[in-house]
């Protein structure tokens, strides 16, 4: 229908899709000290997930917005007591801007929800003992202009995922750092 109106449209597919249900940016598992499944988040990981994207200025948001926006016709959510998604903004997604209207924070969970196993002891008291970072939103793709060839979208939804560097450093060097850290706060004073 957009396309019809003349608003450049396109599908977009995100693998390792978040279902964030209750918009805490995280995909939860509880389990208990035995290693069982509690079953209390209604959170999940779907396969892949398709929503659409327009492009349109946003006037409501301000110019920094504008560009291509997700809507969800298959929403699986309630936002404001009715069955809707978007049009949220891919740059606010990218930029972690979840304070925005229009469910910039379940896209963003969509596309870059951390997966947290807890370790629940009681009804008060829970440990997080694992967090995957890389797991969710990979390979987000539309389809190429004039051919059937796959285009990452990844970029325009996420930055790039931060390699973590190993490194050993002895012992007088960490030292020797934490001396000149108290020099600089010393000297700040």
């Amino acid at each position: 229908v957009l396309r019809c109106l003349g608003i450049p449209t396109r599908v977009i597919t995100n693998f390792n899709s978040a279902h964030d249900k209750n918009l805490n940016l995280s995909v939860d598992k509880y389990i208990d000290v035995s290693g069982n499944n509690l079953h209390l988040s209604e959170d999940s990981v779907w396969n892949f997930h398709v929503w659409n994207e327009c492009w349109f200025v946003r006037r409501d948001l301000g110019s920094f917005y504008d560009g291509w926006q997700v809507l969800d016709a298959t929403p699986q959510e309630r936002s404001k007591g009715i069955y809707q998604c978007g049009p949220a903004s891919t740059r606010a997604i990218k930029e972690g801007d979840v304070d925005l209207d229009y469910d910039s924070p379940f896209v963003f969970a969509a596309v870059n929800a951390d997966c947290v196993t807890w370790i629940r002891y009681s009804k008060k008291r829970k440990e997080r003992i694992y967090s995957d970072t890389r797991k969710i939103g990979k390979f987000i793709s539309t389809k190429a202009v004039g051919t059937n060839a796959r285009v990452d979208v990844t970029a325009n939804y996420k930055y790039p995922e931060v390699k973590e560097i190993s490194f050993k450093i002895s012992y007088s060097q960490y030292k020797n750092s934490l001396m000149d850290d108290r020099k600089i706060l010393v000297t700040a004073v």
